[in-house]
């Protein structure tokens, strides 16, 4: 599993998420996002992120595998305060992020898209937030972001997924691309505001998140509560090990 990051001379910063096969990541990688997205917002030489993927798809969400084959609570608790990490960072970096989704986009994946700035979609890209088939709750917070309250609980509730072309009428995808050109149309944009003062885009990002309606930190952790709730009952396991196909005698 690869983050990296590589700053343009034009001041746009490109942070790849790399973790085949399907970039679900692990909780060491949910803190790498994290820190890429607090460095980059550290380097006054950066105008602005695009958050992108290799592989199949943008993000599967946490590892389940992991989880499963780690005993105790240590990998859940892990990927809790992970992702709450990673969301966080793409939140409050100090400079807008420009997501580039493409292919799947679920649980996790929609808690940094949500969190983004701007979301640039391939034609084949898809969101959901399939938690409650896991046993665990979260990213309705930021699935909210994207979608009407009603809309949101239908896609919660059900599990299933949205097309990015469908996210275009909401105003939370800002465009859907064809596959071979998503980058280029991510950076198109991410251009337009490196091309601006940054003192101001900086200033503006702050300001931006202070008029925010919804303390979405505070929102996501309220959710994750439940979670370890639905573990302390033993329903999340037992899920997660439908999910995974784990024997409980190879944990």
């Amino acid at each position: 599993m690869t983050i990296t990051s590589q700053l343009r001379p034009d001041g746009i910063r490109v942070v790849t998420m790399a973790a085949p096969p399907v970039n679900a990541l692990t909780v060491q990688g949910w803190y790498d996002v994290a820190a890429a997205l607090d460095e980059a917002g550290r380097d006054r030489d950066t105008k602005v992120v695009v958050l992108r993927a290799e592989g199949r798809g943008f993000n599967a969400g946490v590892d389940i595998k992991e989880m499963q084959h780690t005993s105790g609570f240590e990998a859940l608790i892990g990927a809790n305060r992970g992702c709450y990490a990673a969301f966080k960072a793409v939140y409050e970096c100090a400079v807008p992020v420009v997501a580039a989704v493409h292919g799947f986009c679920l649980g996790g994946g929609v808690g940094l898209v949500g969190n983004a700035d701007c979301i640039v979609a391939s034609d084949d890209a898809y969101f959901g937030v399939p938690e409650v088939n896991q046993g665990a709750l979260g990213a309705a917070t930021h699935m909210a972001r994207l979608v009407p309250q009603h809309l949101m609980r239908t896609l919660y509730f059900t599990a299933r997924t949205i097309k990015a072309a469908d996210l275009v009428q909401f105003g939370s995808v800002l465009e859907v691309v064809p596959r071979d050109q998503l980058d280029d149309a991510a950076l198109k944009v991410a251009g337009e505001i490196a091309a601006k003062d940054t003192r101001v885009i900086r200033a503006a990002k702050e300001a931006l998140n202070g008029i925010d309606p919804i303390d979405v930190n505070k929102s996501y952790r309220f959710e994750q509560g439940f979670t370890f709730e639905l573990n302390l009952a033993g329903v999340s396991d037992e899920l997660r090990d439908d999910f995974a196909g784990t024997d409980k005698a190879t944990k």
